[in-house]
């Protein structure tokens, strides 16, 4: 498979992701798996991939069928059964995470490093993709052993998101900052520390983006946002001006037993972005805190339960406090807060 021509504008993102992020080696046995709205973007990658003498298996998705796609080619598999690193670039459409958890599966076993691009556009190599990701590792690693230690982690914004949330120390703070080892294979663009926590309690105003197909089906939701109201880390009710999406919502994040308890809450930290852009792919990266409902990503925070969906939403223009010291006002960093 030759995804076509790479264009120069994507190459300092691509060359990025291969050689600081992945550091993919010469002779290194590449999967690299696309589909035809990612295309751009893989041929970009190939390129990059082939200046540092890689051996790239290029596997276009809708060579195997038609979307969605409801579990993952056997193709697909396979050669992530013999890669040393794997990079999925798509753009998700409705029912394909199962798929998508199957890749996801293959790579926790064999542990080889991997990059999750799902939702990747042109305009995010040419963004969230050109970041110091070595100054992203060093912020993530403050906010990661502060994490560690802390009682409570307060959000507020102005368009109404207060909520309150407690940790437990069993579970882990897991860094997913772009340098990406066998250990967590991360999203790229990157820039998130996350954990599962034990509970959340308030209101969470969703004015950005949503994750799974809502992104790309809703887009940006600043002009109709979900009004989320949790306590005990489960979603109690939902109000949006929009009543389709208010129902689509609630009947996701009630799928399965858990698809309705916060899963993940993440801080973005890719210092490189300056604007949200409505693709959740890089907005969940801007600074400030975010959630999911649904699954905990068990394997890396080590909590032990699981779901069969998992739904980011995101808020803006964060004030956040660690304990009682705001180390994000405004959706900034307050660097000095966290030694740097």
């Amino acid at each position: 498979m030759n995804f076509g021509p790479a264009s120069p504008d994507l190459l300092p993102g691509a060359k990025n992701a291969v050689e600081t992020c992945l550091a993919i080696k010469p002779g290194e046995r590449v999967a690299l798996i696309a589909d035809v709205p990612s295309r751009a973007v893989a041929a970009s990658l190939a390129a990059a991939m082939e200046n540092v003498h890689a051996a790239c298996t290029s596997l276009l998705l809708e060579d195997f069928g038609p979307r969605p796609i409801k579990s993952a080619p056997a193709a697909v598999l396979d050669a992530l059964e013999t890669a040393d690193v794997g990079v999925l670039c798509m753009n998700p459409q409705p029912g394909e995470l199962g798929a998508r958890m199957a890749i996801v599966r293959i790579v926790e076993r064999r542990q080889i490093r991997y990059a999750h691009m799902v939702g990747v556009t042109p305009e995010i190599m040419q963004q969230g993709m050109r970041a110091d990701y070595r100054m992203v590792d060093r912020l993530s690693d403050k906010l990661r052993e502060r994490m560690l230690r802390a009682e409570t982690l307060t959000v507020k914004t102005e368009a109404g998101t207060q909520f309150a949330a407690h940790f437990d120390r069993g579970l882990d703070w897991v860094k997913t900052s772009g340098l990406i080892s066998p250990r967590y294979w991360s999203n790229l663009p990157a820039g998130e520390v996350f954990t599962t926590p034990a509970t959340v309690d308030g209101t969470f105003v969703c004015d950005a983006t949503a994750g799974d197909h809502f992104n790309g089906k809703y887009g940006d939701l600043q002009r109709t946002p979900l009004v989320l109201e949790i306590a005990g880390a489960r979603l109690r009710h939902v109000e949006c001006e929009r009543k389709d999406l208010e129902e689509e919502f609630w009947d996701y994040c009630h799928t399965d037993e858990n698809s309705d308890r916060v899963g993940e809450l993440a801080f973005g930290t890719n210092l490189g972005l300056s604007e949200m852009i409505g693709i959740l792919l890089q907005d969940e990266k801007f600074p400030g805190v975010h959630i999911a409902f649904g699954d905990p990503y068990g394997s890396q925070t080590h909590a032990n339960w699981k779901s069969r969906t998992h739904v980011d939403v995101l808020t803006r223009s964060c004030d956040v406090w660690i304990d009682s010291d705001q180390i994000i006002s405004k959706g900034r960093y307050q660097l000095d807060h966290l030694g740097l």
